[in-house]
């Protein structure tokens, strides 16, 4: 544990950031799995939208935003 207050300080907002991020990519893959079972339009739709924030956001790689919009958009065109 830190002594120094400003370290002090630096271990509670990384829990929060840590808090906050998990939870972000919690949401994300729970919309990821719902595009993936469903498969129609509207929810590949909230999926892209939640996949650019997240990219945004920085939660994950600008590369892996595309792969995994790639990825919905071409099991949409398969089954439609």
């Amino acid at each position: 544990m830190p002594n120094i207050k400003s370290a002090k300080k630096r271990v509670q907002v990384a829990a929060v950031r840590q808090a906050r991020n998990k939870a972000a990519k919690t949401a994300l893959k729970t919309v990821l799995k719902k595009a993936d079972a469903d498969t129609n339009e509207q929810s590949v739709k909230a999926a892209v939208k939640a996949v650019d924030k997240a990219a945004a956001k920085g939660i994950i790689h600008k590369n892996a935003a595309a792969r995994k919009k790639s990825q919905l958009t071409k099991k949409l065109n398969a089954a439609g």
